[in-house]
């Protein structure tokens, strides 16, 4: 029997996806961020960027730390753990959003 630990500070933390509506990637992403929370009981804050100044002002507070891992430029979608400052830029398959999520918040397998 497989048995999930998710220490309480784990559970405290929170992963924001910083996403545009008319993204083709960030449509593709948006099923699987909603199969992550149901499978891992968590809340991905949605920040969408292009049409909302006050989303992407921050966004851009944070450019020092999602740029470098998003090959130099911020992009949509990008995922970030502001704790750890965990980030993962793109369309991705599943799997990797779930190793992802996992490791940035600390969960126990």
């Amino acid at each position: 029997m497989l048995v999930r630990v998710i220490p309480t500070e784990a559970r405290m933390k929170k992963i924001i996806m910083f996403y545009a509506r008319e993204c083709p990637h960030c449509r593709v992403m948006l099923p699987l961020v909603d199969r992550l929370e149901k499978e891992l009981k968590i809340s991905v804050e949605r920040l969408e960027v292009w049409h909302d100044e006050k989303n992407a002002d921050l966004m851009r507070s944070f450019r020092h730390i999602l740029a470098p891992a998003c090959g130099g430029q911020l992009r949509t979608p990008t995922f970030f753990e502001p704790e750890t400052q965990a980030v993962l830029c793109g369309e991705v398959p599943y799997e990797k959003l779930k190793a992802w999520a996992e490791q940035a918040l600390g969960y126990f397998v």
